[in-house]
């Protein structure tokens, strides 16, 4: 499927609007709660149907609050700062122990697109807690990269190694997918299995709403000029799994009349230019879903492509610039739950 927009250079927000086409059926035991608050350095929200209101907002916070104690880089006494700071490693909990042996999954899965030693580029680029003052230029891109790689990391039980002290870490881009998976994952725990978790945009989706009504998420389309949201580009019920976004209109920095990318390559060092604007990937978990979505818009169109051909496990619904400068958009045969 391709769609060509108007003349605008669009870009894509994932919006998670939990919404029903049209009114959801009586159902006098189950109530609706909502939960919001704001964890990560963003917002979070947990929509669920149950009898009671078995899940409350003290709870979730803390839940993220431990996440955040573990691999927030705005926390210097987090684990990830510690480790960070480090000469050879620390002790890590478990959390960040499921993180860091799904990222070097995806490392190794992605030939290395997907790499969480990616901190001090990151943070070269002007994208990390701190700014420089300047663009880093070759020769210091050559001499971070010396610390950069799959291979610079390692597990031993729960001590998580670092090769050289300059090794740093940065699970900014599957952290977000992994909550989501804990809010649902708690609410399961509480016997609710009707829910929508959402956070910064990522979401983990179970059941339906009462009168069988699936959750209907909408793919915003917006002006890339301004960011302005314009009508919902699609509609997805994607049924139970997670769903995660990514695009170069997310995170971006000007220089010199051109648009930086927040999405370091980590083989050249520099940051992402390619045809794609936006990747929204559908899989089971949010982990899996917001550790490979990076991944895509690094890849490019034709190597995503190629990469998602055979898989039904996990799906892409991928907006990208044509080389006349046209919009348009695909869709993989995994990505389930796409409206006319």
């Amino acid at each position: 499927m391709h769609l060509t927009l108007s003349k605008y250079f669009w870009g894509l927000c994932f919006a998670a609007i939990a919404f029903c086409l049209a009114a959801a059926k009586p159902n006098l035991e189950l109530k609706r709660f909502q939960i919001t608050g704001y964890a990560q350095g963003t917002t979070y929200q947990v929509t669920y149907y149950a009898e009671d209101s078995v899940v409350t907002q003290q709870q979730t916070d803390s839940l993220l609050n431990r996440l955040d104690s573990s691999v927030s880089l705005y926390r210097p006494t987090s684990l990830i700062c510690q480790f960070n700071r480090s000469a050879t490693g620390i002790t890590i909990d478990k959390d960040f122990i499921m993180l860091i042996k799904k990222a070097l999954e995806i490392n190794r899965a992605t030939d290395g697109l997907v790499d969480i030693t990616v901190k001090p580029l990151v943070d070269a680029w002007g994208f990390g807690v701190k700014k420089p003052a300047n663009f880093p230029d070759s020769a210091q891109v050559k001499a971070i990269l010396k610390n950069v790689g799959g291979d610079k990391i390692w597990l031993t039980g729960s001590f998580l190694h670092k090769k050289t002290p300059g090794v740093q870490i940065d699970l900014n881009g599957i952290a977000q997918g992994y909550a989501a998976d804990l809010l649902g994952n708690f609410c399961e725990s509480h016997n609710v299995y009707s829910y929508l978790a959402e956070i910064g945009g990522e979401l983990r989706i179970q059941g339906t709403k009462p009168g069988n009504e699936p959750f209907v998420i909408g793919i915003e389309a917006i002006d890339g000029d301004d960011m302005r949201p314009e009508p919902l580009r699609k509609l997805i019920t994607p049924g139970d799994g997670a769903v995660t976004t990514s695009g170069n209109y997310r995170k971006h920095l000007q220089a010199n009349g051109k648009t930086i990318s927040h999405i370091i390559d980590p083989k050249t060092g520099y940051p992402t230019q390619n045809e794609m604007i936006s990747v929204t990937v559908l899989a089971q978990d949010g982990i899996t879903a917001d550790g490979y979505d990076n991944a895509f818009i690094t890849m490019g169109l034709k190597k995503t492509l190629r990469f998602l051909a055979n898989r039904t496990d996990i799906g892409a619904y991928i907006i990208y610039k044509k080389p006349n400068g046209a919009v348009a958009d695909t869709v993989t045969a995994g990505f389930k739950g796409l409206k006319k």
